[in-house]
């Protein structure tokens, strides 16, 4: 169970989150955002490997963002509520983010994301 903590941009360099932990553990993956009152703008969670998300149990809305392996975006839901679902076929991972962050950073289908250390 690694946990590591990136900045994420948009091809065009916005910064999508400049604090996004990077759950590609078992156990980091299943607690995700559970038992988390919100999730402060500028933060996030990259699920990988992952092709759906559940809010099950989760108290605030998110944006989910699903990634091909080479962090292209297929799909962007967009203020996922409490006890919904959403899932990308054939996508790698899922980075959850804020609500409305995709909206101020302009991110949509076909960008490309970049991860900085």
């Amino acid at each position: 169970m690694a946990r590591h903590f990136s900045t994420v941009r948009t091809s065009g360099g916005a910064v999508v989150c400049d604090s996004c932990l990077i759950a590609d553990g078992p156990w980091l993956r299943m607690k995700g955002l559970l038992g988390r009152s919100d999730l402060p703008d500028g933060e996030g969670i990259l699920l990988r490997p992952a092709s759906s998300i559940h809010m099950a149990f989760m108290r605030f809305p998110i944006d989910a963002v699903f990634l091909a392996r080479d962090l292209t975006v297929l799909k962007v839901v967009r203020d996922l509520a409490p006890w919904r679902m959403a899932s990308k076929r054939r996508a790698h991972s899922v980075l959850e983010l804020p609500a409305g962050t995709c909206a101020r950073s302009g991110v949509r289908e076909g960008d490309r994301l970049t991860l900085e250390s």
